[in-house]
């Protein structure tokens, strides 16, 4: 299976869970928005990286009515549900595959939350430099996401991943806080800070172009 076939069956299996995506995630609420407070100082531009329903985008609009938000997802269903929301008409949606779609920008940040969790390795370098690419000079990359919580856990679960790829739908690929941090590297980011938020797997991950 190769990359493009993963996203496929993620647009699939997301689409599949747009009723209850919503109470699913209400769970890390509070992490997302922590994941707001911060970065958000009154940057103008903003690209959301697999935005869902847009739930950690309800606290960014309750601080700034007027900011500007580009919001990327694979899904078309949750896209929808998105533009149901009351500020759903000041956001410009782009509906597609991370490695597909042209970001834009520049911006002044890139947020995502709960999202880049399903790309092994050389897939995740490859984004982190398409991100990179998209910031303005000094802007934000933060993302609150889940981790390994060990290298060791890494190895376990990217070999799970390589054993039933095929089998399941949906597979997280999480990686380690070491790993995140040297493909931030790599990717040219600096001021890379990894903080612990509410839930016990997730970090909150602040990189600076």
């Amino acid at each position: 299976m190769n990359i493009k076939e993963r996203n496929e069956n993620m647009r699939q299996f997301f689409n599949s869970k747009i009723d209850s995506y919503d109470e699913t995630h209400q769970k890390f609420m509070l992490t997302k928005k922590d994941l707001i407070d911060s970065f958000y100082s009154g940057q103008e531009t903003i690209l959301d990286l697999g935005v869902g329903t847009g739930l950690e985008l309800i606290h960014l609009f309750e601080l700034n009515g007027n900011v500007k938000v580009t919001a990327i997802d694979i899904s078309e269903g949750m896209l929808k549900k998105l533009k149901e929301r009351n500020f759903g008409k000041n956001i410009k949606t782009i509906l597609g595959d991370f490695f597909e779609v042209e970001f834009g920008g520049p911006y002044d940040a890139v947020i995502s939350t709960s999202a880049l969790h399903h790309f092994v390795e050389k897939d995740k370098l490859e984004l982190y430099k398409k991100i990179y690419n998209c910031l303005n000079k000094n802007g934000e990359f933060i993302n609150s996401d889940k981790v390994a919580l060990s290298i060791e856990e890494e190895k376990k679960l990217l070999n799970e991943y390589y054993q039933y790829k095929d089998e399941r739908a949906h597979c997280d690929t999480p990686l380690s806080c070491e790993t995140e941090k040297k493909l931030l590297q790599e990717a040219g980011f600096k001021d890379i800070e990894i903080k612990e938020t509410y839930n016990d797997n997730y970090r909150l991950i602040k990189a600076r172009k």
